[in-house]
């Protein structure tokens, strides 16, 4: 890249802008504050020492040129899909009923957004959050008490619980 010298005859080029210290404000003739020009970058196809080229993203893009070129799509190939995409586009193309499906995600979405402004509405009532904390922990302490501190009640709330998930998994 040429660099720029400060003896050139046009006046366009000034010391301050080749050296790059250019004052926050410089005055014209005519008393106008005017901010200092920035220094051109270099073209992104122009190694610079700051940025490394890399041969795989040279390699795309020149890839892209020609596609674009030609009037051709990029090919699934050079654009892989991850794998749960594979496998939720699979799934939806297996549903019979779209739109049920999609009114569904979208009630649970409404739901969602009613549900989180609903509890934070009632997170800013000025009593409210700590009654709710004492409750909580005063279940806890009923619930420990109840099946945790003693063996067979714990014996009895870890067979129900390999029960329960027993039956979610489907093993018998």
């Amino acid at each position: 890249m040429a660099s720029i010298t400060t003896n050139a005859t046009c006046g366009l080029t000034s010391p301050a802008i080749a050296d790059g210290k250019a004052p926050a404000r410089m005055q014209t003739p005519h008393g106008v504050g005017l901010p200092p020009l920035p220094l051109p970058l270099p073209p992104p196809h122009v190694a610079s020492p700051s940025r490394p080229q890399n041969a795989s993203y040279c390699r795309r893009i020149a890839r892209n040129v020609i596609s674009m070129a030609t009037g051709e799509t990029p090919s699934e190939a050079q654009t892989e899909l991850p794998e749960i995409v594979k496998t939720v586009q699979a799934a939806w193309d297996k549903l019979e009923d779209k739109y049920a499906v999609t009114s569904l995600a979208f009630a649970g979405v409404v739901a969602l957004w009613s549900t989180s402004g609903m509890i934070s509405a009632i997170d800013r009532l000025p009593v409210v959050p700590g009654v709710l904390e004492l409750v909580g922990i005063g279940y806890t302490g009923w619930f420990a008490y109840r099946n945790i501190i003693y063996k067979p009640e714990r014996e009895a709330l870890i067979a129900k619980i390999k029960g329960i998930y027993d039956d979610i998994i489907g093993s018998s």
